[in-house]
């Protein structure tokens, strides 16, 4: 093992992010890659233990860093988000846990042949499911909407509930099995519970009330921020252990329905501390397993167990609380399969398989080979079934990555109408109801709202739009929507057309360093684009062959033409002046031509030419 604790530091992040990396790369579940690179390089090859590494750092590290994500994650829970499907939720976090986690102790006392008392407390522990692998499964699937918003939610809700749940058969075993234990200690455990959700409530309101008020310099948001939730974390989990987590989660969720705008603003940083953690801490826990914790997984009991909590256990938990509410038949089948396992039940089954066997509880070391067959099982399977599983139940964004367009115009909807010629996704956003008039008229999907509202997210869904257009006819609007999109959709995908006057207050300068990426050849401003569409310019498509190469197609194409766009592979790629585009053979080139190889044409042909193609 390594010696240095600085070099074993960086060499954990390292392999994290670039699993991370290589998983995005090469359409990979990041979740599995990351399991099997901490196995590669902790108990198969013994190149790391962070465990022993770290030593006393260790817990403390993983902890802080498990609250960090799960506020992060709950941060993202505003009740707007599940309107039409509170019913589901609800029923799913309350009931459905409790049928999840009867379920599962008795699969774990009957099959895995656990006792009683352990058996309800690694029962209790199994009902989560969590951010730090829901998240990247989510990112990676485009599930629709509602199946989407329905397991990020219980993710997050759950696993604080697990963890509680965990801890109250622990209390109730004490109390049962300790003549020393009185009824005294259960009442604590409520009281520490109610504490902890009160005590996040009373961060929460604190946090936003000095954001609002302006006690707080933009500089220091973010750090006083992550400060006030440690803090949180620590002093539930120091009055009652594992109630911080339900301390974090309850001030995300109040800070989440405040809807103040400085917690929008973070949002880009705290969704990149969190990828950091859970890459990090992932390569942790996996690279401190031992070799012989790895062979107890390959007992058929566990093996046994891990395929009931699969195919018995959640889905009937699934079904059971969701009848009678709004959910169809395949998401209740999707969502009854997806539930992996993650960081808080590695994390809390070390704790309990230590205090359970200072109980004298034996069987209690099962507990942490039993816990990671069950996050690697679920992990696997799940990282590698929820997209095919997702497109044969129809529940998955179907097509080619789409194009969102901001601005309505005679151009912008030319464009769009090329773009659904070809089976790709579009829609044209727009805050006027006359800008949409043309896109209206000529069938183009629409939404009329301000693109920039917050409300805007609850009410449209960019999962099917890969990239955004900003076609506006004033340059500082699409460089702000532009400016605005780039965490949603990278900064290589957000495009806005040609400055009007270049040499203007120096905003030729300005465009690099905010904004999107400009859109076609220089002087193609929405002026000239549209004045071109409604001169009876038409947006025609060229299919590139042997015998016709881009070569040849640039010598003659018309001198007027304004090259748009190519199609490879499905992919669209924007003309830009930064990048050079290379179509190859078998490549559409999309162009704005003059009519008829520039002939005249009467102003009633150039209606029924917009949108035309050869």
């Amino acid at each position: 093992m390594l010696d240095s604790l600085l070099f074993l530091l960086m060499l954990t992040i390292t392999l994290g992010i670039a699993s991370q990396w290589i998983a995005w790369r090469y359409r990979f579940p990041a979740i599995v890659l990351m399991s099997l690179v901490g196995l590669l390089v902790g108990p198969i090859l013994g190149i790391v233990n962070p465990k022993e590494d770290f030593g006393d750092m260790f817990g403390p590290t993983i902890s802080i860093a498990v609250a960090i994500i799960l506020f992060e994650g709950s941060l993202n829970l505003d009740i707007r988000e599940v309107r039409g499907l509170k019913h589901s939720v609800l029923r799913i976090v309350t009931g459905g846990a409790l049928v999840a986690w009867l379920l599962g102790s008795f699969a774990a006392h009957y099959v895995a042949g656990l006792s009683w008392a352990v058996a309800f407390v690694i029962g209790g522990l199994f009902i989560v499911t969590g951010p730090t692998v829901i998240l990247p499964l989510l990112r990676q699937a485009k599930l629709k909407s509602r199946p989407a918003k329905i397991l990020k939610w219980e993710g997050i809700i759950v696993d604080p509930i697990g963890a509680l749940l965990a801890v109250f058969a622990f209390e109730i075993i004490k109390f049962f099995s300790s003549e020393e234990v009185t009824a005294n200690i259960l009442f604590f455990f409520f009281l520490g519970s109610l504490f902890a959700a009160i005590f996040g409530w009373l961060c929460a309101k604190l946090v936003g009330w000095m954001f609002e008020k302006g006690y707080v310099p933009e500089f220091l948001k973010s750090p006083i921020m992550f400060t006030v939730v440690i803090a949180c974390f620590t002093i539930s989990d120091e009055i009652m252990h594992e109630t911080g987590l339900l301390a974090v989660t309850v001030m995300g969720v109040v800070l989440a329905n405040m809807h103040i705008s400085s917690i929008d603003d973070m949002r880009n940083f705290k969704e990149n501390i969190s990828v950091l953690l859970i890459s990090t801490i992932f390569i942790m826990l996996t690279a401190s397993l031992t070799a012989e914790t790895l062979l107890d997984i390959l007992n058929w009991k566990i093996i046994l167990f891990v395929v009931l909590m699969l195919f018995i256990v959640r889905p009937i938990s699934i079904f059971l609380s969701t009848m009678g509410t709004e959910l169809t038949f395949k998401e209740k089948v999707l969502v009854g399969w997806i539930a992996p396992r993650g960081i808080v039940a590695l994390t809390v089954s070390g704790y309990f398989a230590s205090v359970l066997l200072e109980q004298g509880f034996e069987d209690a070391n099962l507990l942490i080979p039993l816990t990671f067959a069950l996050v690697f099982a679920t992990v696997v399977v799940h990282g590698f079934s929820i997209v095919p599983l997702a497109k044969k139940l129809d529940l998955a964004v179907e097509g080619k990555p789409g194009v969102l367009i901001v601005g309505g115009s005679s151009f912008s909807t030319a464009l769009a109408k090329s773009f659904e010629e070809l089976n790709i996704s579009t829609m044209i956003a727009d805050s006027s109801w006359e800008r949409l008039i043309t896109a209206r008229k000529a069938g183009v999907s629409s939404y009329h709202g301000e693109i920039l509202s917050g409300h805007t997210e609850y009410h449209l869904d960019f999962t099917p739009y890969e990239q955004l257009l900003a076609t506006t006819e004033i340059d500082s609007y699409n460089a702000l929507v532009c400016t605005n999109f780039v965490p949603e959709f990278g900064r290589s995908n957000v495009y806005q057309l040609c400055l009007h006057n270049d040499h203007i207050d120096d905003l030729e300068d300005l465009v690099h360093t905010i904004g999107g990426k400009t859109l076609f050849r220089k002087g193609a401003t929405w002026e000239e684009l549209n004045k071109r569409v409604e001169c009876g310019h038409v947006i025609r498509k060229t299919k590139l062959t042997e015998k016709y190469t881009y070569k040849q197609y640039l010598s003659e194409r018309n001198e007027d033409t304004i090259l748009l766009y190519i199609v490879k592979s499905g992919k669209v790629s924007f003309y830009t002046d930064e990048k050079e585009l290379n179509p190859e053979i078998g490549d559409l080139v999309v162009s704005l031509t003059p009519p008829n190889n520039g002939k005249d044409i009467t102003k009633k042909d150039t209606k029924n030419l917009v949108g035309s193609k050869l």
